[in-house]
């Protein structure tokens, strides 16, 4: 899965890129249907925040959004919002092919 790490207004060191390449990994073992994941690092008024967006096949993106006092953290609460997504998707997934086959 082809990842990219962005930082915005901020700098980034490569400890944290190297994280986050593999907290999107991490959703690839979780979806076979991730195709790319792009992380994006900012320095909002609020402070630090961090943003995953995760394609998937059939053209659906999820996105989830973090901040925090520090980057690190941002980027965990970010991936904590995204699993949930996810599975939540891949459930609904479940039930309308379960659903579907009921039908026939």
């Amino acid at each position: 899965m082809k990842t990219k790490v962005t930082a915005l207004h901020c700098q980034v060191g490569d400890e944290l890129r190297t994280r986050a390449e593999a907290v999107a990994e991490r959703f690839e073992h979780l979806s076979p249907h991730a195709l790319d994941a792009s992380v994006v690092f900012d320095q909002e008024a609020g402070g630090p925040s961090a943003e995953i967006r995760l394609h998937v096949r059939g053209g659906q993106v999820l996105v989830a959004h973090g901040t925090a006092v520090d980057h690190r953290t941002a980027l965990d609460r970010a991936e904590e919002k995204l699993r949930k997504q996810l599975e939540r998707a891949v459930t609904q997934a479940r039930r309308g092919r379960r659903e579907a086959g009921d039908l026939s």
